[in-house]
């Protein structure tokens, strides 16, 4: 794992981000999601990048099936890409994100907000495992670190 959380999947997060601001300069802003979401798989498919859509996990209370979730996007077999068109990213959508990084067993996710001209993003980082330092020791392997990051000089 990467010294620093900020460098999970940072590679993959850009390609993703540059593919949702190709789709909301083609498509434009403020439709309903399904829409962006469908772009994202054309666009994700004309960069060879690697996705599956629609992707269904179980989800457990002490060992037995309660329901199922599905993901509508994730892209490079590491990343659940969430497509929003709302006024803004709130503290609702990250804990939602976190449930679904939670259960799929992934790292990070990417929040994408097509409501307004300018792509609103931001990047969620979740794992039970602190990133390595060199100076410090870590006793407790199980603690969970949550993460995010947007980045506005992107366009």
């Amino acid at each position: 794992m990467p010294k620093d959380n900020k460098q999970l999947c940072k590679d993959e997060v850009y390609a993703i981000v540059g593919c949702a601001i190709e789709v909301l300069n083609s498509v434009g802003a403020g439709f309903p999601k399904e829409p962006y979401e469908h772009a994202m798989a054309i666009e994700f498919k004309d960069r060879d990048i690697p996705f599956e859509q629609n992707k269904s996990f179980e989800l457990k209370h002490k060992e037995q099936l309660i329901g199922q979730f599905e993901t509508n996007l994730i892209a490079f077999n590491q990343v659940i890409v969430d497509c929003k068109v709302e006024d803004r990213i709130n503290h609702h959508d990250r804990n939602q994100l976190i449930n679904q990084l939670k259960i799929s067993e992934l790292e990070v996710g990417i929040i994408l907000n097509f409501k307004r001209p300018k792509l609103e993003w931001e990047r969620v980082v979740f794992t039970k495992q602190p990133p390595e330092s060199e100076d410090e020791e870590h006793e407790d392997e199980s603690d969970e670190i949550y993460d995010v990051e947007n980045d506005d000089s992107i366009h």
